[in-house]
């Protein structure tokens, strides 16, 4: 069966552009929704007024923070949800025993046109037990939209808040480039890899599918088998280069950088570092350099880096900056990087004093070769001159940890708070329709978020507030905030008739992403033993949650 065009709905004179992956249709959902929902129609329940909940459970990779990403394309697919016929055949043919005609007859009528949507704001730094996402609606058709939007959001938050933790390792001064599209789970996983790394913190990415889809910044160069494809400088037949301001040509660029090398390697500053280079890695670089002097940047770890790489590199470098260009600078994709990007760096100082080429020094060292948050740290703990990282593997698979855990539960049937139990406290759900709120500091950093009843009055600033922990009785904390932002907004309206808050474009998700961070306390967004983040709700609430767990909980009777 053919995968659906990306098609667009229009909603309140507004078009809603399809899902981006077209294989997210009503029918990316686990077969036991579709039981659900006939069971709910045989009962006639399936009109009930449901609310559910979105929620995780446990901050992922060991941190106290996550990021919230996946909203967008959680609202491409409500506004778009429809089935078609052979959809709804395939429906049929696939539950157990066999379907009333009156229930495909209900699955060709259903959409989303009244089910009411309220999220937090993608790239919002978010906390275990507070709702990312509230949907209400006719129970069965919320009931079909747990799946697929549990997969849309699992794997984008995991990956948004691997990229911040890279992020926030490697500092705000260094430019961090998502490579890991040969290593991901599949087209799929690797598209959201990039979009997500992105709203995460990275600047760009190599993945020129996911540059064309959401205007990522691309970036890349060449690979081993580039230089390893020349034999020597013979192979370049067009020599010539003209000069960045079009005044001259060189016409010889390949004696142009020899004549260059000559001077290097006489250099007595550096002559016990540089000997004979390895020609066929210089012919790469030249030719590499012809095609693209504006963006001249070169793999040296072919060969050796040290004695081939790096003088091969700046007489490149010096050839082109004879001729007005500025070679961007040279990618390590193996060895000791700190040491080596240390070491590169003092001779981009020396060429840069020798020959009084102002700014030599500064020229860009990138590093790659299966880094992940861990080198990162340990690359800052050593000292190193790296100012950009291309990350991959570890980045884009989520390698440290498998799974967010997001999960979905139903809070509300018929205006009826429900409650879920558990023998494990933290898989007991929160009942009721709620209000989510951040309080803030007289210092900026938010201190709680707070959940209430939906017709508590909102909490005031200035006002003295008892906030509790949802389970534990003894962990409470009065809170004066001095800012209130309420988190849960309105996405998609359904027939409420509320207004609607505008998805933002991808790079305002990304600057709120960024923003938000900051506005966290340091301890709790550090890499190790982080401090817990406080998640509470208010007394009333507090007291209704306990009131409900007993009387739902079954009283055991002693024998």
């Amino acid at each position: 069966m053919e995968a659906k065009s990306n098609k667009a709905t229009r909603h309140a004179g507004r078009v809603v552009e399809g899902p981006t992956n077209p294989m997210v249709t009503p029918l990316l959902t686990d077969l036991y929704q579709f039981t659900m929902a006939y069971a709910y129609w045989k009962a006639g329940k399936h009109n009930e007024r449901a609310v559910f909940d979105l929620y995780f459970r446990k901050n992922p990779f060991g941190g106290e923070f996550t990021v919230f990403a996946g909203l967008e394309e959680c609202i491409k697919l409500i506004a778009n949800f429809k089935l078609t016929e052979e959809e709804i055949s395939f429906i049929d043919q696939s539950l157990p025993g066999s379907c009333e005609e009156g229930f495909l007859n209900y699955l060709r009528e259903i959409d989303c046109s009244d089910v009411e949507v309220y999220a937090i704001s993608e790239g919002t730094v978010v906390f275990p037990k507070v709702p990312l996402l509230r949907l209400e609606g006719p129970v069965a058709v919320v009931q079909l939209l747990e799946t697929p939007v549990l997969n849309l959001v699992n794997f984008a938050s995991l990956v948004a808040t691997n990229a911040a933790r890279h992020r926030l390792v490697a500092g705000k001064s260094k430019m961090l480039l998502e490579f890991g599209l040969r290593r991901a789970q599949g087209p799929d996983g690797a598209i959201g890899a990039s979009k997500y790394c992105y709203i995460g913190g990275f600047d760009a990415t190599s993945n020129v599918a996911a540059g064309r889809l959401f205007g990522i910044p691309l970036r890349g160069t060449h690979s081993h088998a580039f230089v390893s494809s020349f034999m020597g400088p013979d192979e370049i037949l067009e020599r010539s280069l003209c000069s960045s301001d079009g005044s001259s040509t060189c016409e010889d660029f390949v004696t142009l950088v020899q004549s260059w090398l000559s001077k290097i390697q006489s250099l007595k500053s550096l002559r016990s570092t540089f000997g004979e280079t390895n020609q066929s890695e210089l012919a790469a670089f030249i030719s590499y350099a012809l095609a693209f002097p504006n963006n001249f940047l070169a793999l040296v770890d072919t060969y050796d880096v040290m004695r081939s790489g790096i003088p091969n590199f700046c007489a490149v470098a010096l050839a082109l900056g004879e001729l007005g260009y500025k070679a961007v600078g040279i990618r390590l994709d193996s060895g000791d990087l700190a040491y080596l990007s240390s070491e590169a760096r003092k001779i981009f100082h020396t060429i840069e004093r020798e020959f009084e080429l102002p700014d030599f020094g500064k020229t860009g060292i990138t590093a790659s070769n299966d880094l992940n948050e861990e080198t990162l740290d340990g690359l800052k703990k050593q000292g190193h001159e790296v100012d950009c990282f291309g990350i991959g593997t570890y980045l884009v698979t989520c390698y440290a940890q498998a799974a967010l855990g997001c999960v979905f539960k139903l809070v509300e049937i018929n205006n009826q708070p429900r409650i879920k139990l558990s023998e494990d406290v933290s898989k007991v759900s929160i009942p009721c329709k709620k209000r989510c709120y951040r309080l803030y500091g007289k210092e900026g950093y938010s201190l709680v978020d707070i959940m209430t009843g939906e017709n508590e009055p909102c909490p005031k600033v200035g006002e003295r507030i008892l906030c509790r922990h949802p389970f534990s009785e003894s962990k409470r904390a009065y809170v004066v905030p001095k800012c209130v932002e309420e988190l849960l907004k309105c996405y998609w309206p359904g027939k409420s008739g509320k207004e609607r808050e505008e998805l933002p474009a991808l790079k305002d998700i990304r600057d709120h992403c960024i923003k938000q961070l900051e506005q966290m306390r340091p301890d709790h967004i550090r890499r190790l033993n982080p401090t817990p983040y406080k998640v509470s709700v208010s007394a009333k609430l507090y007291d209704f949650i306990h009131f409900l767990w007993l009387n739902e909980a079954p009283v055991g009777e002693l024998h």
